[in-house]
């Protein structure tokens, strides 16, 4: 069984798409579509921009989502999922390359969901920190344990790596804590606020409004989520856990080992960067893993 994977924020790349762009009619179609949907020329900051461009939330996010679906659309028969997934923002990718969203409706939700981050983001000072060697269980006791300040496990990634999130005071005091607990690293994140956290709540509210009003279909295969890490089909049920998943953790190490119980044993990152491929051998070396082509 195929599970094709989508990336989340942090795997863009300047020049990501180009060749989509140059070699597909039918890329280039959508490319342009999604510079009218969008209302700037997106297309010009992920072929030429720098990377001071692409780190931008409101460019990020549709970056990687126009990238990782159109590929998704240009592969033809090859893209046959039974199953699929997608970290983070990557689950609207996911949605849309199963047919559970049209084209047009994910990258309206990826703008506005880029938008109402990047507001939350800017109402209070936070980030995130990725800790190493450390047992999930003891990151979450030693966050629990921080009561004055915000911090949460946000990216449960892989066994011995989960990504924190949280106030910047909230999140200095956990590395310390963390350290000294054992963890191998503490490593803060470039990254414009504390996403899959509690400060993601605003945003939560004004994403919800547009999913609520936005047509969810049944898709082609199941989507595993990020909220609960299990197998979904039905509409509503992931409307009710998209709109979760500002606020929750992405449990990506569960999805893992639910993917592979349910019979996965090739896996296809569809999008810019190899970092799925990288999580799912960590948990099982025998997964034959590859990268999307067109």
């Amino acid at each position: 069984m195929k599970a094709y994977v989508f990336p989340g924020q942090g795997a863009q790349f300047v020049g990501m798409g180009k060749e989509l762009f140059d070699k597909s009619a039918k890329a280039k179609e959508l490319f342009l579509k999604a510079n009218t949907l969008l209302k700037f020329k997106i297309t010009d900051l992920m072929f030429e921009g720098t990377d001071e461009d692409l780190k931008q939330t409101n460019v990020t996010q549709p970056a990687i989502f126009l990238h990782s679906v159109i590929l998704s659309m240009t592969m033809g028969d090859d893209f046959r999922p039974d199953m699929v997934a997608g970290h983070s923002l990557g689950e609207f990718s996911a949605l849309v390359a199963n047919k559970t969203l049209t084209f047009d409706d994910g990258l309206k939700l990826v703008a506005k969901r880029a938008q109402a981050m990047q507001k939350a983001c800017e109402m209070q000072p936070s980030t995130m920190a990725a800790i190493l060697g450390l047992d999930d269980k003891d990151v979450e006791l030693i966050c629990a344990s921080i009561k004055d300040e915000v911090v949460v496990p946000a990216n449960y990634n892989s066994p011995g790596q989960l990504v924190i999130s949280g106030s910047e005071k909230g999140i200095a005091l956990a590395c310390e804590k963390l350290l000294a607990s054992g963890a191998k690293r503490a490593l803060p994140l470039k990254v414009g606020g504390a996403f899959h956290s509690p400060l993601m709540e605003p945003a939560r509210i004004e994403l919800a409004e547009a999913i609520a009003n936005t047509k969810f279909s049944r898709g082609v295969c199941p989507i595993y989520q990020n909220v609960t890490g299990q197998s979904v089909t039905d509409p509503e049920i992931i409307k009710n856990n998209l709109i979760a998943q500002l606020t929750a953790p992405v449990r990506w190490t569960h999805i893992m080992h639910n993917m592979i119980a349910s019979g996965a044993k090739e896996v296809i990152e569809v999008g810019p960067g190899t970092v799925l491929q990288g999580l799912f051998k960590k948990v099982d070396k025998n997964i034959i893993v590859s990268s999307a082509t067109f």
